[in-house]
């Protein structure tokens, strides 16, 4: 359902009005920071799922690739540093379930350098950055983001850095480079660098792409009759899609199941239905 408008009265309005013939609502296009208020008014008026897909279909997919490009690279999720470039509606949604899912720590950087103690006259996004993440209180430019960091997180914009800038990273680095249609390092170069690389483009290996989170979540809500999707839900999500490859499948550059599986909505929506009913939503 398109609408002619991008005013958050009319939208919520709208959608409220419409809602009673849907058993959920999936936005979709809403930039930041309209996206947060419309989704956070529609939670408190409705009793069905709302979900904003670019903040937690993107999420969810980077929750579920991470956890299986760190089995590849040997390392632990409350080990790693994630360096993050992008605080926009999908940059935030991640950081939050990535925190909530136990990140060793997360360093956020929008166009003006590191989301860190000297940054002031900040958004409300941007002001979470600081006061949840960063827990070592790091500044510097946009770039000093990757010094030290296991992974690259970018829900940005095109070419921000050339790839041997990764050689600022430790070890075995992870970088996921989501800008479409042209990521933020080059991701073929990339791959001289780090040991898993993943985009947002379906013509490379390991597309991070929301289609393969909605569809499970708003079956598995559904099933469960949830008045909320939660991010213990999004949660489970994540990691039924990260489990759909098996061990002997995993490789570098096989970290995320195509978005033509079709065992993976399935399996989300087994494993959101579990969670909405376990913790009675």
């Amino acid at each position: 359902v398109c609408l002619d408008t991008t005013d958050v009265d009319e939208i919520v309005r709208t959608v409220v009005n419409i809602a009673p013939a849907f058993g959920g609502i999936n936005l979709e296009d809403i930039a930041a920071p309209r996206c947060f208020e419309i989704e956070e008014r529609l939670r408190d008026a409705l009793d069905i799922p709302v979900f904003h897909d670019d903040q937690h279909g993107t999420a969810i997919v980077v929750l579920a690739a991470l956890h299986n490009a760190l089995r590849v690279v040997g390392k632990r999720l409350e080990d790693v540093t994630v360096a993050l470039i992008g605080t926009g509606a999908a940059g935030l949604a991640c950081a939050k379930l990535l925190i909530a899912e136990g990140v060793g720590d997360l360093v956020a950087a929008d166009r003006k350098g590191i989301l860190g103690p000297d940054r002031d006259n900040l958004d409300d996004a941007r002001r979470w950055f600081v006061e949840h993440a960063n827990r070592s209180g790091r500044t510097g430019a946009t770039t000093d983001v990757l010094d030290g960091a296991d992974v690259f997180l970018g829900v940005s914009g095109p070419n921000l850095f050339a790839a041997t800038e990764i050689r600022r990273m430790t070890a075995d680095p992870v970088v996921f480079a989501l800008a479409n249609p042209t990521p933020e390092v080059d991701p073929v170069a990339a791959l001289e660098h780090a040991a898993v690389v993943a985009t947002g483009r379906s013509d490379h290996p390991n597309q991070i792409n929301n289609v393969l989170a909605f569809p499970g979540v708003f079956r598995g809500a559904l099933d469960a009759r949830a008045r909320f999707i939660t991010d213990e839900m999004k949660i489970a999500a994540a990691r039924a899609i990260a489990d759909v490859i098996t061990d002997e499948e995993l490789r570098p550059s096989y970290i995320i199941p195509s978005v033509f599986n079709p065992a993976v909505t399935e399996a989300v929506a087994d494993a959101v239905r579990r969670e909405a009913e376990r913790t009675g939503v």
